[in-house]
């Protein structure tokens, strides 16, 4: 079976080796790009502020993998013996973002982590059934995200009478279009392949690059594809958009093996 990757590059490549050792043919083609910070600009300097005082929060709230790689980058970048304060609670939102910290030597044995305890449905609405939300009234949180993306955990919070700051931790856009993605895409279009996806964001992207390609012949063609997406949001828009094929494989690197296992 040949899989199509479709996450940020850094966030792809250790997977891509561990499908490769399995004997799967893999194909990168990222939805999605993510940068730092511009130095010194207003959003950095405030970045590095909130991380050298960490500690006047009850919680930190990360809104996907990229968000901890970032934080954690800048913190290391910044102060040379930065390390997680253990009193402060850990909000992620699936398995990826565990994962994510994992790499950077923080887990249960060094923090308080909570998420999502459903793996289809790692979400701001899921995280909030396992927040001690009483314990938080009263104090401050902090969420870590880019320029967009969903409110609900911040209203949610808010209304329960936590002081919530939001703090932009790195950008993200979809890639340049240029000759050679387009020459990506319609060979990838030419294939029989499985594409894992794991935002609406990159599932919309993926369609406006096929409409650019191929016209609307193409988007009739890509809605055949075998989709495989982490998250039943994600299922809902591809089915919105007209995917044909969806399956819901949960969120993190192990999901996705385990559901090429059983394909075998």
């Amino acid at each position: 079976m040949s899989i199509v990757l479709t996450r940020p590059i850094a966030q792809s490549e250790a997977l891509e080796v561990r499908l490769k050792q399995a004997g799967y043919a893999v194909r990168l083609f990222p939805l999605m790009e993510i940068a730092a910070l511009p130095d010194d600009s207003d959003e950095q300097k405030v970045l590095d502020a909130t991380l050298a005082d960490l500690t006047r929060y009850a919680m930190a709230a990360f809104v996907s993998p990229n968000a901890i790689h970032a934080v954690i980058q800048r913190g290391m970048e910044g102060q040379r013996d930065f390390a997680w304060p253990p009193e402060v609670t850990i909000a992620v939102m699936g398995e990826g973002s565990r994962a994510a910290l994992a790499l950077h030597g923080i887990t249960g044995r060094h923090a308080s982590i909570v998420g999502p305890t459903d793996a289809f449905r790692s979400d701001s609405e899921t995280l909030l059934q396992n927040l001690d939300l009483p314990s938080l009234k009263g104090k401050k949180c902090v969420i870590f995200r880019a320029e967009t993306g969903r409110d609900l955990l911040s209203e949610a919070l808010t209304s329960q009478g936590v002081h919530v700051d939001h703090v932009l931790a790195y950008r993200r856009f979809a890639p340049a279009w240029t000759p050679d993605r387009r020459r990506q895409l319609d060979e990838l279009m030419a294939e029989s392949a499985c594409w894992v996806v794991s935002s609406s964001e990159a599932l919309r992207t993926l369609l406006d690059m096929v409409k650019r390609s191929a016209g609307e012949a193409g988007v009739v063609k890509i809605h055949q594809i075998n989709l495989w997406v982490s998250h039943q949001r994600i299922a809902e828009t591809a089915e919105n958009c007209g995917f044909k094929h969806i399956r819901l494989i949960g969120s993190g690197d192990e999901n996705l093996l385990l559901a090429l296992q059983s394909c075998v």
